[in-house]
């Protein structure tokens, strides 16, 4: 049986992130794919660039595939007068994610975030159950 998961709106999610209070940030790095939307929304809010990174870890069901997290790219980017970055999630379960890209970033001051979970910061801290995000639809196209 699969666990209930609680929806959140796309407007409850936008007003909280536009209530936040981040640090100062030259570059947002999505963790694609449940980090995209936030990212996006967050890089447009701090006029900070974007930049997304795809890393894998678990699967459709959260179950871990691999024994660490495995980025499916490469980082050698220019990242001329980025100094602060703000690497961004939907939720991290382990932080193990979030943490493999701090470590390519150890030059850099880097915060994590998430909408739930394990980050430097946090946007929903109290949510503890599973979440039906706006933007992840299913295969039958309903919302998970």
């Amino acid at each position: 049986m699969m666990n209930q998961k609680i929806p959140i709106s796309f407007q409850t999610i936008s007003e909280a992130i536009r209530d936040f209070e981040f640090p100062k940030t030259d570059l947002v790095i999505g963790v694609g794919r449940g980090g995209v939307v936030p990212a996006g929304i967050i890089a447009h809010q701090l006029n900070a660039d974007l930049k997304i990174v795809r890393v894998r870890y678990r699967d459709e069901d959260n179950n871990p595939q691999y024994e660490k997290p495995v980025i499916q790219c490469d980082l050698n980017w220019d990242f001329y007068s980025h100094f602060k970055i703000l690497i961004v999630d939907d939720v991290a379960v382990t932080g193990k994610t979030l943490e493999i890209l701090r470590e390519k970033l150890l030059d850099y001051e880097v915060k994590t975030f998430v909408l739930k979970g394990q980050a430097d910061l946090v946007l929903f801290p109290h949510i503890k159950t599973c979440v039906a995000w706006p933007w992840k639809i299913s295969k039958d196209g309903k919302a998970q």
